[in-house]
């Protein structure tokens, strides 16, 4: 571990872009504000929060602190801050919601309307010291920068994760700083690095963990069905919309949508992916009915978003929006350390025990095992481990049992394509061919497990079921005789 002195800037993990420490997020292509850097010692967090206290009517003396999102003002017990005595209150008065140009104070349609500073007005910017107004009730705003430090975690286990380096205990207890916060989340990482189990860990240690997880794979699902599966629809909608069917977001209600490979979502469908995040409310494709949502927002993405801001692929502002805290996954190859480990839990779990008996992996094979550069990550690893158990019968796992890949005695074989069909149809021919094989082998080694085969390969299950109905491949046949 290194003990010497941080650079200046490189140590922070910021909740969010503001004023002071911003810098142009297109300067030298890199955003800095929003990313979390793991360093080899410690990170302090900037968690932005703001205080509001009522200063005059007949609530005085009452006071919220909050680093949520979206803070509620009004009569109703709903409010994160209730104008109980106050009778000329509205019942949902006025919200005051982080962007990424400070906050904002919005009017909810109230009855005697929302004064800032002595003026009336619908929406505007917030400044240190702002005298908010609504009806009876005089409130002084409040920006707060907390620092806190996230040290390495102690256990080098955390929901189902495994990691004794330092750069994977650092985000074990950096979920753990952040898990109770209820902002959003953006994961980012090569494929197979474990952004849903980040994810999924983010919502177990959150205060949503008795609502819903619901995961929705923005590259998994055919483009013309993406906007249904995310807002919903009504019945007739669309050409084979025969029931009304709720969306994604009104699914995880009370919990958390986990947006899986976001920079895959469509650019069209972006605004109105802001419009939800930002308004809380969504509407079925097809429907005039508008449904109050209250869901946190975790993305992953590998794609480097920044890049894609750039070249037009994907929105600035809904960036910002989601990227309250930024988490950057390491490749395995930058915590080989943890390689061994990962492996003697894979190898512990009580049903492989049960199935495969006791395994040690051999020195030897250890070695290669940790030399390999592993481009498919934790993912790949997992799949070598699923390979070794079938081809390997003794309690020792040798060199001769790993894949060929991984031993470095992979050939590049030229691609079986016909060179006599136009491109296209050559492509699509060879794209088929690949499909074919890929998922045929993916579930012969899951014993035609479909659930199984998709956690593996990365896709959806409804993609194993379209592709092993699209080839006519037969999984039950696969399953274990007995």
């Amino acid at each position: 571990m290194s003990n010497q002195p941080k650079t200046s800037g490189q140590d922070e993990i910021l909740t969010s872009p503001g004023d002071g420490a911003y810098l142009d997020p297109f300067e030298d292509g890199h955003i800095t504000t929003t990313h979390t850097l793991v360093v080899e010692n410690r990170t302090t967090l900037k968690v932005r929060k703001c205080r509001l206290a009522v200063t005059g009517g007949p609530d005085t003396g009452k006071e919220v602190v909050s680093d949520k999102e979206r803070l509620r003002v009004g009569a109703h017990s709903t409010n994160d801050l209730v104008l109980q005595e106050d009778r000329t209150a509205s019942r949902h008065h006025f919200e005051i919601q982080y962007t990424e140009r400070g906050y904002l104070v919005i009017d909810l349609n109230s009855t005697n309307g929302t004064w800032l500073d002595g003026r009336r007005i619908e929406r505007a910017y917030l400044s240190q010291g702002s005298q908010v107004r609504a009806g009876q009730t005089t409130l002084s705003f409040a920006p707060i920068d907390e620092e806190v430090t996230v040290e390495p975690d102690r256990d080098g286990e955390l929901c189902g994760m495994v990691g004794q380096s330092v750069k994977m205990r650092q985000i074990f207890g950096l979920i753990k700083k952040i898990a109770p916060m209820d902002v959003s989340v953006i994961i980012q990482g090569e494929t197979g690095t474990g952004k849903e189990l980040v994810a999924r860990a983010i919502h177990e240690l959150s205060g949503r963990k008795r609502g819903p997880m619901v995961v929705l794979d923005c590259g998994a699902i055919p483009p013309n069905l993406i906007e249904s599966e995310l807002f919903g629809h009504e019945k007739g909608a669309f050409t084979g919309a025969i029931a009304s069917r709720p969306g994604a977001f009104e699914r995880a209600n009370g919990g958390t949508i986990f947006l899986d490979e976001l920079g895959e979502l469509r650019t069209d469908l972006q605004p109105k992916l802001l419009r939800v995040l930002e308004n809380r409310e969504v509407r079925r494709v097809g429907g005039n009915e508008v449904q109050e949502i209250d869901v946190r927002v975790i993305a992953a993405t590998n794609r480097d978003l920044v890049k894609e801001i750039q070249t037009g692929n994907f929105r600035e502002d809904l960036y910002f929006r989601l990227s309250v805290i930024n988490i950057q996954l390491p490749p395995l190859r930058q915590r080989r350390e943890d390689i061994p480990h990962i492996i003697k839990k894979e190898l512990g779990d009580p049903e492989i025990v049960a199935r495969h008996g006791r395994k040690v992996v051999s020195a030897p094979a250890m070695n290669v095992l940790m030399q390999y550069s592993w481009p498919g990550n934790i993912r790949e690893l997992m799949n070598v481990i699923s390979h070794v158990l079938t081809f390997s019968d003794g309690e020792a796992i040798d060199l001769q049992h790993l894949p060929a890949r991984v031993q470095g005695q992979h050939q590049e074989q030229p691609l079986p394509f016909n060179e006599h069909l136009s491109f296209k149809d050559a492509k699509e021919q060879l794209l088929e061919n690949f499909e074919r094989e890929y998922i045929g082998q993916v579930l012969k080694r899951c014993d035609g497990n479909i659930s199984r085969a998709a956690r593996e390969s990365g896709l959806h299950r409804k993609s194993i079921e379209r592709l092993v109905k699209k080839y006519s491949l037969d999984a039950k046949s696969m399953k274990p005789k007995g």
